[in-house]
């Protein structure tokens, strides 16, 4: 047995059991189960050994600015101890300045590390999705509750519904007729899929086309199985998650913000090099001294005291250079942008993060839940009018499960007709979802598209008494009546209440459809059934027609039907067909499990004679709706110079369907270069990728895995794209974590992604990206005007203390006064400045480039000769005035003294 893990999936259950040495109905022993977890190891996600907390504490303070704060804090302190010494002052306030750059620097390490220590967390919230115990069969007994972590490859475990898939497993055989698996999170797909024993023919294919396969974190929401262990822990799909998660967070990047201050702070530091050097150098005279004798220096004379007041000259300039008030106050600014995305549902887990997405030039979204409303909904459904040759198409509006949203268009429930309302009695009886209200949203229970139904006979109503009587039996209904305004019960209860339901044909993979057995108020039974369009008109010898007369289908009216399902599957619905059959046989009186036919019901292999002979009534179609908003969201980023792609887990032609609704492609616009499946991008070389993802427009990118969504993401940073990562999924965390920017749903992501994220949407909803995005250019211009201005003032304090030393007038501001005009006055006007409203025009605008200077060359030469000029005139001013006042004072003197003369000699 080779501990690589093989292609299960295209083994057959007697090659698998084989490969494991075990047997289905006796499992491994206790010596054989030691054997393999000695080789295998515990069926438990590995622990990553985190960063200790003093690493973290450090890597802070690895940053270019904080250094430089880092060296005025100890400057200011040193010269705050010998000014004390001069004076002879004792007291806390000399040390206010230091003591506060160290409390701001303190602050921002304290941030950093929280955060830090936040992104272990994904990868914790990934082992709460492990199942923590199952059923298997061990030396031929079952063990009802063993610690999952226990589990190894070749355990024969079996599963039920509501039962958490532990390990990844092979479906070896089926309990029930069917088995369905809710494994959305881990592949995307907006539908529990349903499981299989069959092998599949391909040793390479696509998770989601692993059908006899079930796997850890998953969940069954239909049936029951016999599964074999293939893998478990870090080798499963899960801990492949985990790995790919561990692998984007070693490479995360700076965010742009960062990478510019850091950039600042190199260019910052190699000037206050320079020009103290400089200031030291042009005053060496006054500290240094020498003769020439025979062309060589002697009587060298050096006045330490002069050498440290110039050594003070300089620091003043280097502390005036520094804008110690820099970090508290791009804290304040991010702290603030944090707080009005809140109020737009956008919650920003990662201060950073909020800069990051006022230069976001791509947004990678998923497309169930964040395009989409995710709540299945009605579109449209048809019958066959007063003959074979017409149909009746209904349009259905509303996008959710509140059964008030919207309604069907031109609807008259007083004139439902017989097919209108056998097809309500279909739909809310073969049925075994639920919706209801919490709170002030509506929810479902069960499949989603069972719930769409049941909110489409919600929204035909109850029928009046004039639909009533085209009802057999209408005087046995009577008793029945109704008012929707008194009556507690929905539509749904009221047709369960009128048709007793006593037997279901559950769904299975070959027939394609679910039916179920329901006694009349009449006292007969009849068969109703929901399934695949094209497996229901086989089946079908008979098409009712609006007044409830039914005649046998031909040719001609079942390619009418067939037509009208591709009109309305080229929409990227989801059809079912509904059917019915009166004529049940030797079920006609089936009542119990008593009843002699109740052996016929538990047998799946005969659910397809008794839905045979079927009269067929009218198709349904179903989709997950695009939000309303989103149209609109995409043409603001397509103004704003943002492109969008879509990476969804789901099918090809369901994708594409969406992106066209949304206007993401217009309609006749070929997809040829804009639509890949996961596996076919894959297949392009490099060079090929790059072009496509270059290209102007939308793409999409379908049955996408965990690994096809990191590298989409990976190549988009390597083109210098900031990338803007959407998901809900297990399956969308390694990509969350990758890009600049990982955004999660609040209401439907799983705890794992919203971990590995840097911003969690409130409402789901793709247009809060857009606004977000709008609020995060916003706040960068704010954070780019308040930088500008404290650098320009603080340019002005770099070129008044050259010019004192340069001219060798008496310093004109000391060290501390420095630091307190840096923190204390330059601070509060600066943290105003981020107050600023956004600009009208600021989603009009192409995103500002990833490597644009936060001070350019130019803005820095302009300031440097504004400032330089504003100080010459202040000088010259000064002079002036001082002139002025000598002036004055001379003759104020000069008149007193001719005064007093006057008076004490008489002329």
């Amino acid at each position: 047995m080779e501990e690589k893990p093989f292609p299960a999936w295209s083994w057959s259950v007697d090659q698998c059991l084989k490969e494991y040495q075990v047997k289905l109905e006796k499992g491994l022993s206790t010596y054989e189960v030691e054997k393999r977890r000695e080789r295998y190891g515990l069926n438990e996600l590995e622990k990553e050994k985190g960063k200790p907390l003093w690493r973290l504490v450090l890597e802070q303070f690895d940053d270019m600015l904080v250094k430089i704060l880092l060296g005025a804090a100890f400057i200011s302190f040193v010269l705050a101890y010998l000014h004390q010494d001069e004076t002879g002052e004792s007291g806390f306030e000399a040390y206010v300045e230091p003591i506060v750059i160290l409390l701001i620097l303190v602050l921002n390490a304290i941030v950093g590390v929280w955060q830090e220590s936040n992104a272990e967390k994904a990868l914790e919230a990934l082992k709460e999705m492990q199942g923590e115990s199952a059923k298997v069969l061990r030396d031929g007994y079952l063990v009802p509750d063993l610690p999952a972590k226990e589990l190894v490859p070749g355990d024969i475990v079996e599963l039920r519904v509501g039962d958490k898939v532990p390990a990844d497993m092979r479906v070896a055989t089926l309990k029930s007729s069917t088995l369905r698996v809710e494994q959305s999170s881990l592949t995307g797909e907006s539908m529990p899929v349903t499981k299989s024993t069959d092998f599949l023919a391909m040793d390479d294919c696509e998770l989601q086309a692993k059908e006899n396969m079930v796997f850890a974190g998953t969940t069954v929401v239909n049936g029951s199985c016999i599964c074999i262990v293939v893998n478990t822990g870090m080798c499963t799909e899960i801990g492949n998650i985990q790995r790919q998660i561990h692998d984007a967070s070693m490479e995360e990047s700076d965010t742009p913000l960062k990478k510019k201050l850091d950039e600042f702070g190199n260019r910052l530091t190699s000037a206050i090099g320079v020009v103290c050097l400089v200031v030291w150098a042009i005053n060496y005279k006054y500290f240094l001294s020498w003769e020439v004798v025979d062309g060589w220096p002697s009587n060298v004379r050096f006045s330490f005291e002069k050498c440290t007041y110039y050594f003070k000259i300089a620091v003043a300039l280097a502390v005036a250079a520094i804008p110690e008030g820099l970090p508290a106050v791009i804290t304040t600014c991010l702290a603030l942008g944090t707080r009005k995305m809140a109020q737009k549902n956008a919650i920003v887990r990662k201060l950073p993060s909020v800069e990051t997405l006022g230069c976001t030039t791509v947004i990678c979204s998923d497309k169930t839940g964040t395009l989409t409303t995710n709540q299945m909904s009605v579109s449209e459904f048809f019958t066959l009018g007063g003959e074979t040759t017409a149909c009746r198409v209904f349009g259905v509006e509303g996008t959710t499960y509140d059964p008030k949203d919207g309604g069907i268009m031109g609807w008259n429930c007083s004139k439902m007709d017989s097919n209108l309302l056998l097809m309500a009695e279909i739909c809310a009886i073969c049925n075994d979802a639920g919706v209801f209200c919490d709170g002030r949203l509506f929810k479902a229970t069960g499949l989603p598209t069972e719930a769409a139904l049941k909110v489409l006979v919600e929204k035909m109503g109850v029928p009046d008494s004039k639909a009533r009587s085209k009802i057999r039996d209408a005087q046995i209904v009577s008793s029945y009546l109704i008012d929707r305004n008194t009556v507690k019960l929905g539509c749904c209860d009221w047709w369960m209440k009128r048709s007793k339901r006593v037997a279901t044909l559950e769904f299975d993979r070959v027939r394609k459809s679910m039916g179920v057995i329901v006694r009349e108020l009449n006292g007969s039974n009849r068969l109703l059934v929901k399934g695949a369009v094209e497996s229901l008109l086989e089946r079908s010898t008979y098409v009712q027609l609006a007044d409830g007369s039914t005649v046998p289908i031909d040719e001609s009216c079942r390619q009418l039907l067939l037509l009208r399902h591709l009109e309305m599957s080229s929409k990227g619905l989801r059809c079912l067909g509904l059917a019915y059959k009166d004529d049940l046989g030797e079920l006609s009186g089936y009542y119990a499990a008593t009843h002699p036919a109740h052996k016929k019901l538990l047998d799946p292999s005969c659910y397809s004679s008794i839905e045979s002979d079927l009269v067929f009534v009218g198709v349904v179609g179903l989709r997950d709706p695009p939000r309303e908003e989103v149209h609109k969201a995409i043409n603001d980023c397509r103004r704003a110079g943002i492109k969008i792609m879509v990476i969804t887990g789901d099918n090809k032609s369901t994708a594409e369907a969406v992106c066209r609704e949304i206007q993401l492609f217009s309609n006749g616009e070929n997809l040829g270069r804009s639509s890949f499946t996961g596996k076919e991008f894959m297949a392009f070389s490099s060079q090929q990728q790059i072009e496509i993802l270059s290209q102007d427009g939308g793409k999409v990118f379908s049955r996408a895995e965990p690994r096809h969504k990191q590298e989409i993401v990976r190549i988009l940073k390597e083109m210098g794209e900031i990338v803007a990562m959407t998901g809900d999924g297990v399956n969308d965390a390694p990509a969350l974590k990758l890009a600049d920017i990982g955004i999660a749903m609040g209401i439907t992501g799983t705890e794992v992604a919203k971990e590995a994220s840097d911003m969690v949407l409130a409402d789901d909803n793709f247009s809060t990206i857009v606004s977000a995005v709008a609020e995060g250019r916003s706040i960068y211009n704010n954070m780019k005007a308040f930088i500008r201005y404290m650098i320009s003032s603080n340019v002005g304090e770099v070129i008044s203390i050259f010019l004192t030393a340069a001219l060798g007038i008496p310093e004109c501001l000391i060290p501390v006064q420095l630091l307190w005009v840096n923190l204390v006055t330059d601070g509060p006007p600066a943290t105003a400045l981020g107050f600023n409203p956004a600009d009208v025009d600021i989603m009009q605008k192409p995103p500002r480039k990833s490597n644009e200077a936060l001070i350019n060359s130019w803005v820095f030469f302009r300031y440097m000769v504004s400032k330089s000029v504003w100080i010459t005139i202040s000088y010259s001013s000064m002079c002036i005035t001082i002139c002025c006042c000598i002036c004055f004072v001379s003759c104020y003197f000069a008149l007193s003294f001719l005064t007093i003369l006057h008076r004490i000699l008489p002329f």
